[in-house]
């Protein structure tokens, strides 16, 4: 397992749109996703999309049982999701903070919608097919932005609701969101 380097925002590559996986269950896909994770724990990710770490592949990893980045959100499952497709499942929306490992030091309130049904496949190919609310449903929205070129900011509808961690939330560890 190998910790890859983040891109940053600014990178191009993180305004492509990615392609969909045609093979499952390779050795480079294990390793693809072995390093996706190790990367994301290394950062104190809550998620990562495979456009993060320059790969134009449409994979998210997301989940944890709890996180230094996050402390009040409860645990996320923590599945490998490929070729994603995010279904509405009614209109709520709710405004939450966000944090991006491809925006660090900066977090954000951004609509999401509170109430979504997922699909794709994991890393073997096996159909996945899940509802989520809260938070959880936010990291997957988060993640999958990232295959279509978004980065949260470009959702956000007020920026004097943008700004550095450390001084919107001065008592969080300094070390939670570099």
């Amino acid at each position: 397992m190998t910790v890859r380097e983040i891109l940053k925002m600014g990178d191009p590559r993180l305004l492509r749109i990615a392609k969909p996986v045609e093979r499952f269950d390779t050795p480079e896909m294990r390793e693809l996703v072995a390093d996706m994770f190790e990367t994301m724990k290394h950062a104190n990710g809550a998620g990562l999309a495979a456009p993060q770490i320059g790969v134009d592949l449409q994979l998210v990893i997301y989940g944890y049982d709890s996180n230094v980045r996050y402390p009040d959100a409860p645990p996320v499952p923590k599945p490998v999701l490929i070729n994603p497709v995010i279904t509405l499942l009614d209109g709520a929306e709710v405004d939450g903070w966000e944090g991006c490992l491809s925006v660090p030091g900066l977090r954000g309130v951004v609509p999401r919608w509170e109430r979504i049904r997922y699909t794709g496949f994991d890393e073997l190919g096996n159909a996945i097919d899940r509802e989520a609310d809260g938070f959880h449903a936010r990291v997957v929205q988060h993640e999958c932005d990232h295959l279509i070129g978004r980065l949260y900011p470009t959702r956000m509808r007020d920026l004097t609701q943008f700004g550095y961690t450390s001084v919107l939330f001065p008592d969080m560890d300094p070390n939670a969101d570099d």
